[in-house]
């Protein structure tokens, strides 16, 4: 068998391509990589928010809580369903109310839409990582909000005890920043239910009630109650299931974009591959040949090389996976397709993701290398000898 040394020493020697074919191939898995742990840092931020035993209730035919509306009077009706859990001495019911504001970002970088939440005292408890990290909860029916962790200084007056224009000649302060597990919760801003239907004159209505049941298992009977009166008109929804429903949209973009771009930077590399292996072969006519004479099947000349390409790739890939996982420290914002609102995200580099990544750099090298190894075992050793 030909040692793999040997393989490893002609890539030392050829440093110039060897480098130039690696950072190709390293390129590529960059992209594939780090498209893949947006759409997982997607997946966590939209999924952090929803419970097992959570249940969401919206306007029939709504697709999100931003086209639904619902009558206050109807909520009374949503919290005396069987299922539903008590807390405090009441049920675990919260009609909230859902909208958009176009904020100016800090630096005069344009414009984006944020989400305004509308919530009861009961909202907090209904999110069981939710937490008031710096300054404390809105007063109920003052003109205060608490903010997200994530678009904290995004946005000028966003910030803690600065204040902000919530609507034209309506300011309003923040008292408070708070977390939520990473969820979608810590891009949005939060205030007393009544100022945010008076600011958006939406009085008397709630975009959706969350209500949290005695356990996951008793959402069909909840379901059954709450949907079955079709003058009511109601919809209800895991939350879950509702927020995986909410993140199909952008997820099936950037699946997308970051597939055509790494299919299409795969293509150059592999033909890169091809290129400097050819090269490689025919700088290396003698040594094939003596390989050859010395009695190495051809079989054992072209796995040699297949080798050669597929360590050649792999090294290429450890480096794009390794520069991906740095994204990790990266934030990153995007418009959410169901909302219209700006949101922010993290990378989430996993092992599933690493590990598919560098198979992708072997196949790659496998792919890229096949044919110049094929053509290293086609060659004569008389020929060779010759060259």
């Amino acid at each position: 068998m030909i040692p793999v040394r040997y393989n490893l020493r002609s890539l030392v020697v050829r440093k110039a391509t060897t480098a130039a074919t690696s950072l190709g191939i390293a390129l590529v898995v960059f992209v594939l990589a780090a498209s893949m742990m947006l759409v997982s840092g997607i997946d966590r931020t939209l999924g952090a928010a929803g419970r097992a035993d959570n249940a969401i209730v919206l306007r029939r035919g709504s697709d999100a809580e931003l086209n639904s509306i619902i009558d206050v009077q109807k909520v009374g009706l949503v919290a005396a369903a069987p299922g539903v859990a008590t807390a405090g001495g009441g049920p675990a019911v919260a009609g909230e109310i859902v909208v958009v504001a176009t904020m100016n970002k800090v630096g005069g970088e344009g414009f984006t839409n944020v989400l305004i939440r509308g919530v009861t005292e009961r909202s907090a408890s209904l999110r069981g990582a939710l937490t008031v990290v710096e300054g404390r909860a809105p007063s109920p029916g003052a003109d205060e909000v608490m903010i997200g962790k994530q678009i904290r200084g995004r946005f000028p007056g966003v910030d803690l005890g600065q204040s902000f224009e919530l609507k034209k000649n309506r300011a309003v302060k923040v008292v408070g920043v708070f977390t939520d597990g990473g969820s979608s919760h810590e891009s949005e801003v939060w205030g007393d239910v009544e100022l945010i239907r008076s600011s958006f004159g939406r009085a008397g209505v709630v975009s959706g009630v969350r209500v949290r049941l005695t356990s996951p298992a008793a959402f069909d009977a909840f379901k059954q109650s709450v949907e079955g009166d079709k003058n009511l008109g109601f919809e209800a929804l895991r939350e879950t299931a509702f927020l995986e429903k909410q993140s199909e949209g952008l997820r099936a973009f950037v699946t997308a974009l970051g597939a055509s771009i790494a299919f299409f930077f795969s293509v150059g590399a592999m033909i890169g591959a091809m290129i400097t292996m050819y090269a490689s072969i025919a700088n290396r006519r003698r040594e094939i040949g003596t390989l050859r004479a010395l009695g190495f099947p051809r079989w054992q000349i072209l796995l040699s090389f297949l080798i050669e390409s597929i360590t050649l790739a792999l090294a290429g890939g450890a480096l794009g996976a390794g520069a991906a996982t740095a994204l990790k420290l990266v934030s990153f914002s995007m418009m959410n397709f169901s909302t219209w609102s700006e949101m922010v995200f993290t990378f989430q580099p996993t092992p599933g993701i690493l590990g598919g990544a560098m198979a992708f750099a072997g196949v790659m090298g496998l792919v890229g290398g096949f044919f110049p190894a094929l053509a290293a075992a086609r060659t004569s050793p008389v020929v060779a000898m010759k060259g």
